[in-house]
C-alpha cells in the first residue's frame, strides 16, 4: 500500500454557496476543483494545518468548526486521509497562488470535476 498522506480541507459556506478552488498545473490532480486545504505537517494538529493552509492559499484567518466528513481514498500513486471541516472565514478570501476560486451554488457542485475522494461529500452538499 502507498504511503498515507494526511490532508485537511475546508467546507466554507455562505448562504447557499460553497467556496471551491481549482488545483494548479503541476500539482497532483491538476485542473480538478477542490475544497481548499492541504497536507498536515508532522507536528501539526489538523485544525492548525487547516488554518495555516487557508492563510497560505487564500490570505484569510479561519475558525475551524466541526468535522463534516472523513475519507480515506487510494489513488494509484498515494493514499490520502482527508478530514473535511466546516470553517468560517474572517475577511474576504483572495487566491494567493494564482489558483481559480469560485463560490458555487450547492446544487451545482456536482457539475464541477472534483477528485474521486471528494465525491461523497460533493453529492451530499449538492442535495442538501
Amino acid at each position: 500500500m502507498a504511503d498515507l498522506v494526511h490532508v485537511v480541507a475546508a467546507v466554507i459556506q455562505r448562504e447557499s454557496r460553497y467556496l471551491i478552488t481549482r488545483r494548479n498545473e503541476g500539482t497532483h490532480l491538476a485542473g480538478l476543483w477542490e475544497f481548499p486545504g492541504g497536507k498536515v505537517g508532522a507536528a501539526e494538529s489538523p485544525e492548525a494545518a487547516l488554518r495555516r493552509e487557508l492563510m497560505e492559499e487564500l490570505g484569510v484567518d479561519a475558525t475551524v468548526g466541526d468535522l463534516v466528513e472523513a475519507v480515506t481514498w487510494t489513488y494509484p500513486e498515494k493514499t490520502v486521509r482527508i478530514l473535511f471541516f466546516s470553517c468560517a472565514l474572517a475577511g474576504e478570501p483572495r487566491p494567493q497562488e494564482g489558483q481559480e476560486m469560485r463560490w458555487a451554488e450547492g446544487p451545482a457542485l456536482s457539475t464541477y470535476a472534483f477528485p474521486e475522494a471528494d465525491r461523497r461529500l460533493v453529492e451530499r452538499l449538492s442535495h442538501a
